[in-house]
């Protein structure tokens, strides 16, 4: 069977599945804001969205990385350079690690020089949804958002003062403790979270021949804290800040006989932070205002044998105005902003500070068993002028359970600081690499059951690439050479079958670089994964599968890294009202299995631990 084929017969399996008939009323109302910068209910939405909810990430446990709760996400592909604290790369629907932009609490975050987002300093303890958002959407965002978008909202408050925490310990020494509060009076909503997670963690290089092995244990701790503090100080007027931070270290492996050491101690310490301050006033019955400022930074410091050998800093500083005014027919969405981006540290960069303006706009609205979404945006920028993006999207309601809708936006990413002025290496004359992408998806909600498949192709141009000079050459630089294209299909399914919780994804793709015709590195033709639970009483228990067909480590596809399949389980126990205990046991058949050449994954590992949450 064809590629084309798979997901075709897999696409009309999948659909079928539903057509039975569903209690009305049983639908869970799940509101989205990062498809369109305003919130709607995810039903009416013309983007591939899923949102990962708090009980997800409960489930996840304190102990787990961001990226591994994102690994089991539709349309999401994660590599990784050996033990926790590791340098993490995450691909979505197959794009550059650089073209998925990651907001915390609607600010831009992330690293100017290499163009994305230290993953693994990001705490899964203070992050209370998630929103992936699939697909081009510099329309809405800028630069970057080539393959979509992954926002992070902190933990806010409602309701009386509740206080949590938790605390447990698992394999390697590790362990995991955290404490907040939230809540709300009268006028005055709150939030505050502490936590630390820390692990001896395990030898992150396994082949002996590489020139980075070292036989310890790279370890790694992080502290952090969130907050939120908002005022309403009249109807639908409301002040407020939110903030990240999280500091700490990670043990790596690296030297060898052409640089430094291959047994020398080498470690990182990074420290992350992002705030923000608002202000969202409806200013008449048709129009409200949010005015926002924030700013975050990304500090990494590299060090061997406790003397610092590198150290780079980017600070973003971020204004946004938005005005949404609804109209006879659905809401206007009109936007400033402007990014301030510096960098600084060892390096001496040509220029350290670019500036972004930029202006929004868009609609969305709908009339009979029509949808319609347009979104224009013009990014000018201090190094390299003008780039303008769209987006376009048409849906049809079919009955009350089958909705069909197409669109076609495109995207860009600015080129790093590292592309730009690496000292000696760097190109001024580069190219915002572009992007063009096509959708088309089913989606069925009936009762407790949402199903979608999503079929689309993204055509990348001026994607830049580091080559040397010449032949076995020590200098390389940089150039806007290559051509990608990424299609596919993603399956997804979530509600309850016979009892059970259930959430299930497929992906079929194709990422290829057109230049070479070879599949992407580090990006399979197919992976998946499924969850299914259930509550029984005061016990609940999650079992979790996920797979990935085989990857390339080399742009040739000659080196080949075996596809693996994974199975995690996950229960908990209510003492009482307020107490509860949790477990969790992570490649439950301690599957042995590579992310990338060389380095090392976690064979089967455990985490247990108490948690108080009164209700």
């Amino acid at each position: 069977m064809s590629f084309k084929q798979k997901p075709l017969a897999a696409a009309l399996c999948l659909l079928a599945l539903p057509f039975f008939h569903a209690r009305a009323g049983e639908e869970a109302e799940t509101i989205v804001v990062t498809a369109t910068r305003q919130a709607m209910r995810a039903n009416e939405l013309l983007s591939d969205v899923t949102v990962i909810d708090p009980q997800e990430i409960e489930a996840a446990g304190p102990a787990a990385s961001i990226t591994e709760l994102l690994a089991r996400q539709p349309g999401i592909e994660i590599k990784a350079d050996g033990a926790p604290g590791a340098v993490a790369n995450v691909y979505l629907r197959g794009s550059n690690s650089g073209h998925t932009l990651l907001l915390i609490d609607g600010m831009r975050f992330g690293s100017a020089t290499m163009g994305g987002a230290n993953w693994s300093y990001l705490p899964l303890q203070q992050v209370e949804r998630i929103e992936i958002l699939r697909g081009a959407a510099s329309s809405l965002y800028g630069s970057d958002a080539i393959g979509g978008v992954i926002q992070i909202f902190t933990r806010k408050g409602s309701g009386p003062l509740r206080p949590k925490a938790e605390a447990g310990f698992g394999s390697h020494d590790g362990s995991a403790v955290s404490a907040g509060f939230s809540g709300s009076q009268q006028n005055l909503s709150y939030a505050l979270q502490l936590a630390n997670q820390q692990t001896r963690g395990f030898n992150s290089i396994n082949n002996p021949d590489n020139a980075s092995y070292n036989r310890d244990r790279d370890g790694h701790r992080n502290s952090s804290a969130s907050g939120s503090l908002a005022y309403t100080f009249a109807q639908d007027h409301e002040i407020g800040l939110n903030f990240l931070a999280s500091e700490g270290r990670n043990d790596y492996d690296a030297g060898g006989p052409w640089s430094t050491p291959a047994n020398a101690d080498y470690h990182q310490e990074q420290n992350n932070a992002a705030y923000s301050l608002y202000s969202r006033n409806r200013l008449n019955p048709v129009w409200s205002s949010t005015l926002r400022l924030g700013r975050s930074s990304d500090d990494s410091r590299q060090f061997m044998n406790h003397a610092r050998t590198g150290k780079i800093r980017t600070e973003q500083t971020q204004y946004q105005w938005q005005n949404d005014v609804r109209l006879p027919l659905g809401t206007a969405l009109l936007a400033l902003e402007r990014l301030q981006e510096k960098v600084s540290g060892d390096q001496p960069y040509d220029h350290n500070r670019r500036s972004i303006n930029s202006f929004l706009a868009g609609w969305n609205g709908s009339f009979e068993k029509h949808r319609l979404q347009f979104n224009l945006r013009r990014d000018d920028n201090s190094q390299f002028g003008d780039k303008n993006t769209g987006f376009i999207a048409y849906g049809y309601q079919i009955d009350d359970r089958l909705r069909l809708h197409a669109s076609y936006g495109t995207a860009f990413k600015a080129p790093t600081f590292n592309d730009l002025y690496w000292p000696d290496a760097g190109n001024p004359d580069l190219k915002p690499e572009t992007a063009k992408n096509r959708e088309l998806a089913l989606h069925y909600e009936s009762g407790q059951h949402q199903i979608s498949a999503t079929a689309y192709r993204n055509d990348v141009d001026n994607l830049i690439a580091w080559a040397p000079v010449a032949p076995g050459s020590w200098i390389w630089l940089p150039a806007n050479v290559n051509k990608a294209r990424l299609e596919g299909l993603t399956l997804a399914y979530a509600g309850k079958l016979q009892g059970f919780d259930v959430k299930a994804s497929a992906d079929f793709q194709d990422p290829r670089d057109t230049i070479l015709d070879k599949v992407l590195r580090y990006r399979s033709r197919q992976h998946g994964s499924l969850a299914m639970g259930r509550r029984h009483g005061r016990f609940d228990w999650n079992l979790e599968w996920q797979a990935s067909s085989k990857r390339y480590q080399d742009v040739n596809n000659t080196q080949k890294l075996g596809g693996y399949a994974l199975v995690n389980l996950q229960a908990g126990y209510r003492l009482d009202p307020d107490w509860s205990l949790f477990a969790r046991v992570n490649n439950l058949f301690d599957r042995k299995y590579v992310l990338n050449q060389d380095y090392a994954t976690e064979g089967a590992n455990f985490f247990l631990g108490l948690r108080y949450a009164p209700k």
